[in-house]
């Protein structure tokens, strides 16, 4: 029997997937601008994202959105060892790097669609700093919460950022050892790895109380055959479910979760 309170919108493509959420946040963004207030968009990095965002510069253009006042909060980052006993975050310019990600897939296409000098710069995107993880959950409360966040799974797995299953329910930004599962599906992620070997096995990472304490709005997206199975975990779930970290969506404050017709393939509404 289904107990989520969550009743998931089933679209055709994940192109479909990514127009619909899309015409949400630039809908949002418009109406914090006109009220002459910031938005923040927490976002992931990865394959889930990118349908949203590239339809998301496409909504900038066709609304001749003004970006100044848009704030980007990254979930996570690959962290590697500094040699002083911590860690630093990888190179921007790995291709597996998120603040990289975020650089290329995120501030340069929407500057692009919004025109000079109605953009975002590096300073307006934010990230975990693995010298001081704690510090991450002041800066969110500085930026005032997260007026919308969106979130992906883990196909193999249900992490949501890079927490594992077993993470607690009140768990905040920290530097993590990543699951195996985890680092598996990033090979799927990031191609260029090669190899589960070339992953980094730690990362730094929101937790899930810090998802839950600071959005205002929570959007999961998943597409593709191989989301079906986190996706049905998640629609079932009564509440967060440390075994399927995804699960947190369901506790969210204004949660949806959007799927294409294939990551639905599991729910009998999608039959």
């Amino acid at each position: 029997m289904n107990t989520s309170r969550l009743v998931p919108v089933i679209l055709p493509t994940p192109g479909d997937v990514g127009h619909h959420v899309a015409a949400s946040i630039a809908q949002a963004v418009d109406a914090a601008v006109r009220r002459g207030d910031t938005f923040v968009l927490g976002c992931p990095s990865g394959r889930s994202p990118a349908p949203v965002l590239a339809h998301l510069a496409r909504e900038v253009a066709v609304r001749d959105l003004d970006l100044r006042g848009l704030r980007v909060v990254m979930m996570d980052e690959y962290v590697v060892p500094d040699g002083a006993g911590g860690f630093a975050a990888v190179d921007p310019e790995e291709s597996h790097s998120c603040r990289g990600f975020a650089l290329r897939e995120i501030v340069a296409p929407l500057n692009r669609a919004a025109g000079p000098g109605r953009g975002l710069d590096a300073a307006q995107v934010w990230i975990a700093d693995p010298a001081d993880p704690s510090a991450f959950e002041d800066v969110l409360t500085r930026l005032g919460g997260i007026d919308l966040f969106l979130l992906a799974t883990g196909a193999s797995d249900g992490h949501v950022a890079f927490n594992p299953p077993g993470s607690a329910h009140d768990s905040r930004t920290r530097i993590i050892e990543l699951a195996q599962t985890t680092r598996a599906d990033n090979v799927n992620t990031f191609p260029a790895f090669g190899s589960l070997d070339r992953v980094p096995t730690h990362g730094i990472t929101v937790g899930v109380g810090t998802i839950l304490g600071h959005s205002r709005r929570a959007v999961m997206v998943a597409h593709g055959p191989d989301k079906a199975r986190s996706v049905d975990r998640i629609v079932h779930a009564a509440g967060y479910d440390p075994a399927w970290p995804a699960t947190v969506v369901v506790e969210c404050r204004e949660p949806s979760l959007i799927l294409d017709q294939a990551a639905a393939a599991r729910l009998p509404l999608a039959s």
